[in-house]
């Protein structure tokens, strides 16, 4: 587990000249059922989303308007993505922190998520992380 299960999903598009459209699917595109869709948006340039990880949840983020960086790091590794394009999504496995930053003017991020809000599920302190994906590697040791 870790980094290599977060990965870009490419998403359909129907091009049009009148203007395109992009859609996606549960279980086609989207590797889990969708029982959450939220967005961030009016973002103050300088600003940092996030700061958080998830035990169970599975997410997408797009960019729906604009763009954004997102840093995920897995308790030993870190990955910074650059999301610019609203039919690319990023795939984001649960057990990973993760940090927002970098919006443009204008920019709004879409997440679907799997799960309904349930703050249970969020790792809220860094720390608290890290002790747990040390404790999973134990355990598979």
């Amino acid at each position: 587990m870790g980094l290599e299960l977060c990965r870009f999903i490419e998403l359909p598009i129907i091009h049009d000249p009148r203007g395109n459209l992009t859609f996606a699917e549960s279980g086609r595109h989207i590797p889990f059922d969708i029982k959450r869709v939220y967005y961030l948006y009016d973002v103050p340039g300088g600003a940092t989303r996030a700061g958080h990880g998830h035990k169970a949840l599975h997410q997408l983020v797009i960019a729906m308007s604009g763009s954004f960086d997102i840093v995920l790091d897995d308790g030993s590794r870190t990955r910074r993505y650059h999301l610019n394009r609203s039919y690319y999504g990023l795939y984001i496995a649960p057990m990973m922190w993760r940090e927002i930053d970098n919006f443009s003017s204008g920019s709004v991020c879409m997440v679907l998520a799997s799960e309904f809000y349930d703050e249970a599920d969020y790792f809220r302190e860094y720390g608290d992380f890290k002790a747990a994906t040390e404790a999973a590697a134990a355990r598979r040791t």
